[in-house]
């Protein structure tokens, strides 16, 4: 299968410091992409951009600063001149019936999830003009798309993200940007904050879960498709994952 040539396109890639953003920044280094590698977590990052070498810029920053991503975009547009893909990969996970959850935790996930993409999506787009199959690609989830029990607010966050793909999609499909989300089932990573290791490892166990490389790998193949290709919503699922 052919696929379009990446080298030297540009990516910044939110929550790069771990899980479904670390495996997507190799992927995409691989292909020869200068990738921005975006997360609160300094040392992490930086350590990954070492790694990566001369391909890989790490620019800590917390998503959910309107500040913090300002400088993130005039540095990503000083340095590069523009970009190709946004992909917004940041966000957290909090478990528990809504009756007795804290609402510090909502905002703590509706500034992740939501407000986080919202932030970078809106200062990526300039940047993205122009740019031959530039992108906006997202990680929603299955619960962007069904109710789960015990996951209200972070379920509220994903259909926010999803309702606010669709809209953009429409606004920018005619500039050429393509805008496009990937809704994973079950993956292997540190996604649930709240819940026990052990409670995550044995629901994912039971249904043979995704690793973030499988991800990243749906995110290349959205990503190197021909300009005019716009693989709006790819839904991966484990197989055996039969219910969300």
């Amino acid at each position: 299968m052919q696929f379009r040539d990446l080298t030297d396109r540009v990516a910044v890639v939110t929550g790069a410091s771990s899980g479904i953003g670390e495996a997507t920044a190799r992927v995409l280094a691989a292909e020869g992409v200068n990738v921005v590698l975006v997360a609160r977590s300094a040392d992490r990052i930086e350590a990954l951009a070492d790694e990566l070498g001369e391909r890989a810029h790490a620019l800590p920053t917390d998503v959910g600063d309107p500040a913090q991503v300002e400088r993130l975009f005039q540095t990503v547009s000083g340095r590069f001149g523009g970009l190709d893909l946004l992909f917004n990969n940041a966000g957290v996970g909090y478990h528990g019936d809504f009756e007795s959850s804290d609402p510090e935790e909502w905002r703590k996930t509706v500034d992740a999830n939501l407000y986080g993409v919202l932030h970078c999506t809106q200062r990526a787009i300039p940047l993205l003009r122009g740019r031959e199959g530039a992108m906006i690609s997202t990680v929603s989830s299955v619960g962007g798309r069904y109710g789960v029990p015990g996951w209200s607010v972070y379920c509220a966050t994903k259909f926010a993200v999803v309702g606010f793909h669709d809209t953009l999609r429409k606004e920018l499909g005619e500039e050429g940007i393509r805008v496009s989300l990937i809704e994973p089932g079950a993956v292997y990573t540190q996604w649930g904050n709240n819940v026990p290791e052990e409670t995550m490892k044995e629901r994912r166990d039971e249904v043979d879960a995704l690793h973030a490389d499988d991800i990243a790998n749906a995110l290349l193949y959205a990503f190197a498709q021909p300009g005019r290709v716009n693989p709006q919503e790819l839904l991966v699922m484990p197989t055996r994952q039969v219910s969300p």
